[in-house]
């Protein structure tokens, strides 16, 4: 099946034939899961030293991590949803229990019942005796939100119900939890590739002559045009997208002005440059990616060089950056290296790239926030592991006397690192689109 739907996708020739039914997205995604769960989580257990994962959640109040979990059909949980995963030593292989009345799909299978133990919390301190394990991982963490899901009313519950010899082998899950949010498997990682392709299409419409009339359309107009392009396609944008403009006659906005007030209804003009930041939802992975276009004036058949060439100094800094890419660095130290190399070649940088993947803004090692350029405390000192994706996002202000002021060239793309070697997913911008 899995081949199938892939050769699909490959080669499929508009936007609207590669997205598949929700009956095929759901057959791709328990697959996904499925391949995850039987080779790489008892990977991932075993670099993290923990021999049994429980993770405890309820409906509608799921944990970010369960909720990566739970197969295609289940939009929630349901009820109280306990999962164990204990992988006994010397094995390659993880055991998949529920204390749920349900399975979880067909990858977890349920081990409570309950006409034979009717306390949920019994039921899974029989599972833990029985298999007494060495360490019980349990998903709490201060820098991570996403591995941070265990709920105070449930702790406090299981406390209670675990037996006290049991109690100095619970640790922080944190390292494992994370290690299962920022881990791209090789399936995954072909429908990335598509998906980050279909988000560049998307955008290559947005700006064009097909949305964008110079001197009649505002920017507001090509951001509601981009969230219907979505929904159109029967897919979800994971936050609200922005279109913003530089120009010769107004001043450069700084990040909390952009961020704030946004560029609402101004309209777009010839000799604009605008950019965007968007990001979309599919197959529980997320895109997120910021491009540049130039609306070309009377007479015009390419952008002005000053502009090619502010664009040419974003790319020089990508390349900076994802060449001090090295497994068992910290976020921190890239961030640190990479700005140090940049401004030594002239460049004015910001970094803020973030990992990606099943989440937008997800877990893994921060490289960088708009607002904290010496290094992030916690989420920074994480180190890069490889199969783990990244928004590659950054800006650099550049001087255009031509204009007599600074622009930012603001640029993200998804790209991945690998067991030694940094690719972008499905390329990079490397010339402004240009309208008409």
């Amino acid at each position: 099946m899995y081949k199938i739907l892939f050769l699909f996708l490959c080669f499929s020739f508009s936007l609207n034939a590669q997205v598949l039914s929700e009956k095929n997205r759901a057959k791709v995604i328990d697959e996904l899961l499925e391949d995850k769960f039987e080779n790489t989580l008892p990977q991932l257990m075993e670099r993290a030293g923990i021999d049994m994962w429980v993770i405890i959640s309820r409906e509608y109040n799921e944990d970010p991590v369960l909720k990566t979990m739970l197969p295609a059909t289940w939009l929630n949980a349901r009820r109280r949803t306990i999962l164990v995963f204990y992988k006994p030593k010397n094995s390659k292989k993880v055991e998949r229990l529920a204390v749920a009345r349900y399975n979880i799909g067909e990858s977890i299978n349920s081990a409570w019942d309950k006409e034979k133990q009717p306390n949920q919390w019994k039921a899974l301190i029989d599972i833990i005796t029985e298999r007494n394990p060495d360490k019980i991982g349990l998903n709490y963490s201060k820098n991570f939100g996403i591995a941070d899901g265990l709920v105070k009313t449930d702790h406090e519950e299981f406390i209670t119900h675990l037996p006290e010899e049991y109690r100095n082998k619970l640790v922080s899950a944190e390292d494992l939890a994370v290690g299962w949010i920022e881990t791209r498997t090789a399936k995954e990682m072909e429908f990335y590739k598509i998906l980050v392709k279909m988000t560049h299409d998307i955008i290559a419409e947005a700006f064009s002559e097909k949305v964008i009339v110079p001197g009649q359309t505002t920017s507001e107009e090509v951001v509601w045009w981009l969230r219907q392009k979505v929904t159109a396609l029967g897919l979800e944008t994971w936050f609200h997208p922005t279109v913003d403009i530089q120009r010769k006659e107004e001043k450069l906005k700084d990040h909390i002005d952009a961020f704030s007030n946004g560029y609402g209804e101004t309209t777009i003009l010839p000799g604009d440059l605008l950019h965007c930041d968007f990001g979309i939802s599919y197959l529980r992975l997320n895109t997120d990616c910021q491009q540049h276009a130039y609306v070309l004036k009377d007479g015009e058949t390419e952008a002005p060089e000053f502009l090619r060439d502010a664009l040419n100094k974003g790319n020089q800094l990508q390349d900076i950056l994802t060449s001090n890419f090295e497994s068992g660095r910290s976020g921190n130290e890239i961030l640190k290296k990479s700005l140090s190399e940049a401004k030594a070649v002239g460049l004015q940088p910001s970094i803020y790239t973030h990992p990606l993947g099943l989440y937008g803004h997800s877990a893994g090692p921060t490289i960088g926030m708009w607002d904290s350029q010496d290094g992030v405390p916690g989420t920074g000192d994480y180190k890069l592991f490889p199969n783990t994706t990244y928004a590659i996002e950054l800006n650099t202000t550049v001087a255009i006397p031509e204009w007599d002021k600074d622009i930012r060239i603001m640029l993200e793309e998804a790209g991945s690192w690998g067991e030694n070697s940094f690719k972008y997913v499905n390329e990079r911008q490397t010339e402004l689109l240009l309208i008409p």
